[in-house]
């Protein structure tokens, strides 16, 4: 077993155990592996290995590493590999976003929404995206505040092409692990409370926790988590 492959096995392990201590199945969480600066040849040892989520955060290193996985023989099976997109976009770069990804974690504005539609529907794709929400009032972290994510889902019934489906975040670093549960608590209530309105009657997935507090964030609710070196190793410099 490769180092990659024995680190998705403990992850996996890990996964169980939370969702064991709050009574939940580990089939209800999604495991995201974010590849950011990481060798190709590590996330295609992951994807060997059984994962089917990868999170990009740099679209033109996420281009690059497509083109070398899909286009390599054997492994990872082609569209059997989920490609999300975790970082921040800028408008100007929907077009190269849209034929390769398939959920969209970052959606935090009605102009990025608009472009996404315009987009999606002129390349007759469809596509799965959540509502990244800023708890931690760091704009450069990207995200809506909370204040304003009723009307964002509001404005998502004008976008046929996207299917929103949850809520997105990134805490304030934190010394420990449960340090991060109140902001994972938070982003569960808001998307209960959103989902009184009709345009957010859909939404199921909580994407929150990653390396070092995925399990408090599993405890809490989290659908998806996105885990980076607990996966790979450490990054390479960049």
């Amino acid at each position: 077993m490769s180092e990659v492959a024995a680190r998705l096995s403990a992850i996996r392990h890990r996964i169980a155990d939370a969702a064991a201590r709050v009574g939940r199945e580990p089939g209800e969480i999604t495991l995201v592996g974010v590849s950011k600066r990481q060798p190709a040849a590590r996330v295609r040892a992951a994807l060997e290995a059984g994962l089917r989520d990868v999170g990009e955060n740099y679209l033109q290193e996420a281009v690059a590493r497509h083109a070398e996985l899909m286009q390599a023989p054997g492994p990872p099976h082609g569209s059997s590999v989920r490609w999300h997109f975790i970082g921040q976009l800028q408008r100007n770069k929907v077009r190269q976003l849209v034929p390769i990804f398939d959920v969209v974690q970052t959606l935090d504005r009605e102009s990025l929404g608009d472009e996404l539609e315009r987009r999606c529907a002129a390349a007759d794709r469809r596509l799965e995206v959540l509502v990244q929400v800023d708890l931690s009032n760091e704009p450069r972290k990207g995200g809506v505040a909370p204040e304003r994510l009723p009307d964002l889902l509001s404005a998502s019934e004008r976008w046929p092409s996207l299917r929103i489906t949850g809520l997105m975040a990134i805490p304030a670093a934190t010394a420990h692990a449960e340090q991060s549960r109140p902001a994972f608590a938070r982003l569960r209530e808001l998307r209960d409370a959103q989902r009184q309105q009709p345009a957010a009657a859909g939404l199921r997935e909580l994407s929150m926790g990653m390396s070092h507090d995925f399990e408090v964030a599993i405890e809490e609710g989290a659908t998806i988590i996105r885990v980076g070196t607990a996966l790979f190793g450490e990054r390479e410099p960049g």
